[in-house]
């Protein structure tokens, strides 16, 4: 079942039994934050978090850990929550061919109830702001759907972008942004100071599901993220016209922040305690004017925490990141069968594939490397053969103990480009880059011992299957 607006999300984890309402009064620090960190801890299972009793705001609703497990992500995507990791990651392969999937307009937008313009608006009356680490610089929106246009070509729906980007809250009505240079809305930014203009922008606040996940993957330049979103829920993404900029917004949002990035100003943003599990420091950000406010009537605040991994922002991106490495890889090397890049956003990224000649594994390994995400994120790519399970960590481990040769096996690439938080870069945003070939050598690469390998019954895959189909019955 497709999930319109964060709410019917939220009800359909309660009914799973993945969603825990804290009655208690709670302080928005450091309890918040803690409870975040907190549930994360609890494994695969992990339930979703909300708040309706919190010190010093009088009608707070804060909804944490909503993909922060297993469990949530598959209710996200409409299977049983006991759905495994690998079969997630398959649907939404086979999703994803589904692609494009035409959003669907609707009128009258929840978010419209309410309504905030020029010097009334005021970001700290509207949002329950919190710090979710202690050593975070300010308040951040970091869960907000960011819809931009390519200034040179704005009537073209493919070229608007829907982008997760962490913001600081700096004022009643400015927000710090940082864009990846790698991301869409910095080219759009790109485009708009060459022109001597701001870039208008809306941010959508408490979302549905699916397009929360898709703001987080990485698509071509040209790849709807509301047309993927419809192929991922199976369903039309519903969509409304944003009041002030007439840009196309999630029409189930909670809340809709509506304004420019400021053309050519910029101001310290940070430090955040970010996805590599270590802070960021303080950057000059280009910084966002809110002129609109528009919120449903008791809005409910969305909020992602971040930090040593496994935290609900793993959960949230790690398919979202495997798939699009996989399909792009796909489309030049056939032979790839899987691909898990959900090791800190991709940074680490295992690839199995067959091979058709000598030195096959490292072509796919640096081609990883300069796909959409692996310009800016993928680090280090280790190829395994292709009856290698990536996910299957023990059977990765084999083949890297047993596979590579360090004096051959490695390729090291000097000053490649990476995301700046990176804590390893240096300087900032640079980076050695790694392909580590873990695959059996085959002609003409003849060295090494690998002519007896031991191979699995031919009844194994029955007994799989058999030993799955009892432990369900039990």
């Amino acid at each position: 079942m497709a999930h319109d607006d964060l709410r019917s999300y939220l009800d359909a984890l309660d009914e799973q039994g993945q969603l825990l309402r804290i009655s208690e009064q709670v302080d928005p620090e450091p309890d918040l934050g803690a409870a975040a960190n907190a549930v994360s801890r609890l494994g695969e299972g992990a339930p979703a978090l909300y708040f309706d009793d919190v010190t010093g705001f009088t009608d707070a609703r804060i909804a944490l850990n909503a993909h922060g497990s297993w469990a949530n992500h598959a209710i996200a995507m409409g299977l049983p929550p006991t759905t495994s990791t690998r079969e997630q990651v398959q649907e939404f392969i086979r999703r994803w061919e589904d692609f494009p999937v035409p959003p669907e307009r609707r009128a009258d937008p929840p978010f419209l109830a309410n309504s905030r313009e020029g010097a009334e608006v005021d970001l700290f009356e509207v949002l329950p702001l919190f710090r979710l680490n202690d050593g975070d610089g300010g308040f951040y929106l970091d869960k907000a759907a960011v819809v931009s246009r390519d200034p040179d070509d704005p009537e073209n729906f493919a070229k608007q972008n829907v982008g997760v980007y962490r913001m600081e809250v700096t004022g009643r009505n400015e927000l710090g942004l940082q864009p990846v240079p790698m991301h869409d809305i910095a080219l759009h930014l790109g485009k708009a100071e060459e022109r001597g203009e701001d870039l208008p922008v809306a941010i959508a606040l408490g979302n549905d599901p699916i397009l929360t996940v898709v703001g987080g993957t990485p698509l071509g330049y040209e790849q709807s993220e509301y047309e993927m979103a419809g192929a991922l829920r199976g369903a039309p993404a519903p969509i409304a016209t944003g009041p002030l900029t007439g840009f196309d917004v999630p029409w189930g949002c909670e809340v809709l922040l509506e304004g420019v990035v400021v053309g050519r100003k910029r101001e310290i943003e940070g430090p955040f305690g970010e996805f590599t599990g270590h802070y960021s420091g303080g950057r000059n950000m280009p910084v966002v004017r809110i002129d609109r406010i528009s919120f449903r009537t008791g809005p409910i605040f969305e909020s992602l925490y971040l930090g040593k991994p496994w935290t609900e922002i793993d959960y949230l991106i790690g398919p979202a990141t495997c798939v699009p490495l996989y399909q792009q890889l796909r489309a030049d090397f056939p032979e790839v069968q899987a691909v898990n890049a959900m090791y800190t956003h991709g940074l680490l990224a295992i690839v199995s594939t067959k091979k058709r000649y000598g030195g096959f594994a490292r072509a796919v390994g640096l081609r990883a490397m300069t796909t959409p995400h692996g310009l800016g994120y993928t680090k280090v790519v280790i190829v395994v053969d292709e009856d290698v399970d990536p996910f299957d960590l023990p059977q990765v481990m084999w083949a890297l103990s047993t596979k590579v040769n360090p004096a051959s096996d490695l390729v090291n690439l000097p000053n490649m480009s990476v995301v700046e938080l990176d804590p390893g870069s240096q300087p900032s945003g640079i980076s050695n880059k790694l392909v580590i070939d873990a695959t059996t050598p085959v002609a003409p690469d003849v060295r090494g011992h690998y002519g007896q390998p031991v191979r699995d019954l031919p009844e194994t895959g029955r007994w799989v299957e058999k030993l799955r189909t009892l432990l369900r019955e039990k």
